[in-house]
């Protein structure tokens, strides 16, 4: 799972720059929007939306926004109609690719995520054509420097309910579930281990090996595809040798 830990690594140094623009408060007021919409206001019994104000909170969101996004999920401020859409399909090498968006205008996000598939040699493909390949789970990821004791971090991970600890030269990737994912978050921080990113997200039950100039346009596909306004989140099943990831990122 190495070339796929280390791009999940990348995307939150990224996501640092987008807070600077702008993007990322955007996109987490989308979030919550959906999530108070589908699940209501109360995140108490809304697991997506405590996630969703959760990862505000992290990200510095002052308190009004929050409270305001929440409120317009649930209908009490009128706004925008957001609807949440899923597309798939496949990148060079045939690398399974999701991507999860919010919009006010299904038409032209779905024409404008299909040139950015075209346009770096990908595909979109039917509805459930590759959703299969992904898992949702709780991804928790600990600043390898700040564990003094991998052995000990294994033990406390398991022992909070984590169902999986994955260990790279770089980077330490705690995998829950997502019913299991705030609690574990709350022990290991409390446990003074330092937390760099945790989300809910999808995991690939299996990787696609993608090197050379394949692997160079799936990266260019993912960061169009990242960068676009109504993008959420992205998820894709491609295994890049670190070598190779870290000279193109």
């Amino acid at each position: 799972m190495s070339g796929h830990s280390k791009w999940a690594n990348i995307k939150h140094r990224k996501a640092a720059a987008d807070a600077k623009k702008g993007k990322l408060f955007s996109s987490l007021s989308k979030e919550i929007i959906i999530a108070a919409k589908h699940g209501g206001g109360n995140p108490e019994t809304n697991l997506r939306l405590r996630a969703a104000i959760e990862r505000a909170r992290e990200a510095n969101m002052p308190k009004e926004n929050i409270e305001r996004a929440i409120k317009r999920g649930t209908g009490e401020i009128p706004g925008v109609i957001y609807e949440e859409v899923v597309y798939e399909g496949y990148g060079p090498g045939g690398v399974a690719i999701m991507v999860e968006v919010v919009t006010d205008n299904k038409n032209r996000t779905a024409s404008e995520i299909r040139r950015i598939f075209t346009k770096h040699g990908g595909n979109l493909g039917e509805a459930g054509c590759v959703s299969w390949i992904f898992e949702e789970k709780g991804s928790i990821f600990i600043e390898k420097e700040s564990v003094k004791d991998e052995d000990q971090l294994l033990a406390d991970a398991l022992d909070a309910g984590a169902e999986d600890v994955r260990i790279d030269p770089d980077s330490i990737e705690i995998v829950t579930s997502p019913q299991d994912f705030s609690t574990v978050k709350n022990i290991l921080t409390e446990k003074n281990y330092k937390i760099t990113s945790a989300e809910i997200t999808k995991i690939p039950k299996n990787l696609v090996p993608v090197q050379g100039v394949d692997a160079e346009k799936v990266l260019k596909l993912m960061e169009e595809l990242e960068e676009h306004d109504d993008v959420q989140k992205t998820y894709a099943n491609f295994d890049i040798p670190d070598e190779i990831l870290q000279a193109l990122s």
